[in-house]
């Protein structure tokens, strides 16, 4: 992998890394930058999406209030492979290296080994991105060297070895560092407690009594077996679904990975959580709609059935919910994955979980 392709004069051709998402993977993505004279003009091409294509504001701005200078010529930027949707803002910092190594402000920098991946604000600021996981793993499996990250996104990744991870604050910061002119330590790798890690808020010993219900529930968590529970309001329904994770088997490696990156793409990393070795729990209301069950949108992001995934599904008040969410259950409780075709591409996402149903009994019952 080549940086630098030509030299013309003041400018020279440059080719920077970043990562963009396919469902729960990564996607290495190359970035070439190409300045030469002409009216000034900054063009991307290569699928980039709405969010991407506003990058050019957004790097213009961080680069001269970085305190440098912003090239003047006809700036154009090709994301490959072309053939691929590029989304998200993950994509700013590479931009901006790219432009700037193009223009000569960094030299001699080896970035051939090297992801970079961040949101720019105006000021220079990087910003956090969703999905870091799996972009840093899908960097590490890709046999790169270093992954600059933004500063706010290290505790998600802290774990991970093999690669050397830079948490990075401002776009000037990490521009000294390739001109080396300051120092970084890279993130040091921390292993687990396991004593700190598997410590629930709730307990299953708290359900006092209901000795035939939970004789049900224990059988249904030790074979992974879908279970509905159907009694009056108060009777403790919802107290002991909640409680089904506490007696599920822990979360092996593998899985727990798995799990943080589907809650890193969707963003909800619970106050920079490392590993989610726990087995989630998720409750939709009934009100929901089949795409948040599912997942999907025009951006297809994990649905609460991946959000569950080697956890629990708990849809209370079930006959309450729309009969098309209940029938686009059937695939994910069949194959335990959810396959989302859109006009981008195809996606799939894991969906592996124990439903857990609960509902009133009609006055017939009664």
């Amino acid at each position: 992998m080549e940086i630098i392709i030509t030299d013309r004069g003041d400018y020279m051709i440059s080719k920077t890394y970043s990562i963009t998402l396919i469902g729960i993977n990564g996607f290495v993505i190359e970035i070439e930058t190409d300045i030469h004279n002409g009216l000034p003009a900054l063009n991307m091409v290569g699928l980039p999406d709405t969010v991407v294509k506003e990058s050019k504001e957004r790097v213009r701005s961080a680069i001269k209030n970085s305190g440098y200078e912003f090239p003047l010529g006809k700036i154009t930027i090709n994301f490959a492979p072309a053939d691929i949707k590029k989304e998200g803002p993950c994509f700013d910092l590479a931009v901006a290296i790219g432009i700037l190594i193009s223009n000569g402000i960094i030299k001699n920098a080896d970035i051939r080994n090297c992801i970079f991946i961040g949101e720019l604000s105006l000021n220079g600021e990087i910003r956090s991105v969703r999905g870091i996981l799996p972009m840093v793993l899908e960097a590490k499996r890709s046999k790169f060297k270093k992954v600059f990250i933004p500063y706010e996104n290290c505790q998600e990744v802290r774990f991970v070895d093999g690669i050397d991870i830079y948490g990075i604050s401002t776009l000037s910061e990490l521009i000294d560092y390739l001109n080396e002119e300051i120092y970084l330590e890279k993130l040091e790798s921390q292993s687990y407690d396991e004593k700190n890690i598997f410590q629930y808020d709730l307990d299953f010993s708290e359900v006092i009594g209901q000795k035939l219900v939970k004789r049900a529930i224990e059988i249904a968590a030790s074979g992974n077996h879908n279970i509905l529970m159907i009694g009056p309001p108060g009777g403790g329904k919802t107290m002991i679904a909640q409680r089904i994770p506490t007696i599920l088997p822990q979360l092996s490696y593998e899985q727990a990975i798995e799990v943080t990156k589907l809650y890193s793409i969707a963003g909800m990393l619970k106050d920079n959580n490392k590993v989610i070795f726990l087995p989630p729990f998720r409750n939709p209301h009934h009100t929901s709609s089949s795409i948040s069950i599912i997942g999907g949108g025009s951006n297809p992001v994990p649905g609460e059935v991946s959000l569950a995934h080697n956890g629990v599904l708990f849809l209370d008040e079930l006959p309450e919910f729309k009969r098309d969410t209940l029938e686009a259950l059937r695939q994910p409780l069949e194959d335990g994955v959810v396959s989302i075709s859109r006009v981008k591409g195809k996606y799939i996402y894991p969906a592996k979980f124990l439903l857990v149903a609960s509902m009133n009994p009609c006055p017939y019952m009664l």
